[in-house]
């Protein structure tokens, strides 16, 4: 039986953290991010586990609290210029089983007011996976083009993060792929509106945005030498 998961309590809370970032609001509200924004992410994660096992055995939907697929609504302020110390949005990762080992592309959503996604791929891989990306496309051409330019992908996805101005050094601007090589992140996806993020459709538009993905990362994982 179809269910929803998230409600207009969600956006609620996360409009009003984006509006009173600190720890003090955060605190006096803890059990409200728990009960309308956590808790359905923990239960859409768990109920993601069989349809995500189906796209693929070594994919995981794990609904730990932490270290799971739920990332966290705490900023890492270390390093940044924002020291904003929470995430106005909820976000899930569903990654492959070797992720410690190998860098893998994932499936992934992203909850929040106003820009509501689902996607998948890699996002600002690493220098050594990007370049074996780079050279995978480099010979395997047609299975990317079958991957990525269907009129399925087209219709629904739109390639996200940066790209080269130029070739980068080594590869020839006439290859047919020239537009993709450049590429320096290799994930797409498809937004929502708040509408479907708090009706019973919601996981089964997901599941079918995954398996449309699928080619995708499946191709990224023979490039890492994942299994998909």
């Amino acid at each position: 039986m179809a269910q929803s998961y998230f409600s207009p309590a969600t956006f609620r809370f996360l409009r009003a953290l984006d509006r009173n970032n600190s720890r003090e609001w955060f605190q006096e509200h803890k059990a409200q991010y728990e009960r309308d924004v956590r808790d359905p992410s923990l239960q859409f994660i768990t109920d993601m586990q069989a349809p995500l096992s189906k796209i693929s055995a070594h994919y995981r939907a794990d609904p730990r609290k932490n270290g799971g697929s739920l990332f966290r609504i705490y900023r890492d302020t270390r390093f940044s210029n924002n020291k904003l110390p929470y995430k106005p949005w909820q976000g899930a990762r569903f990654f492959h089983e070797r992720r410690h080992e190998i860098p893998a592309p994932s499936f992934y959503i992203h909850i929040q007011p106003g820009d509501c996604f689902a996607g998948g791929g890699m996002w600002h891989p690493e220098s050594d996976a990007l370049k074996k990306i780079r050279e995978f496309l480099h010979d395997n051409p047609a299975a990317w083009k079958r991957a990525t330019q269907s009129k399925t992908f087209r219709d629904h996805f739109t390639f996200w993060g940066e790209t080269l101005s130029r070739p980068p050094r080594g590869y020839d601007a006439s290859h047919e792929l020239i537009e993709d090589i450049k590429r320096k992140d290799f994930a797409a996806g498809e937004n929502f509106d708040e509408k479907l993020a708090c009706s019973a459709e919601l996981l089964p538009w997901v599941v079918d945005t995954y398996k449309r993905l699928a080619p995708m990362n499946d191709y990224l994982c023979a490039a890492m030498e994942l299994e998909f």
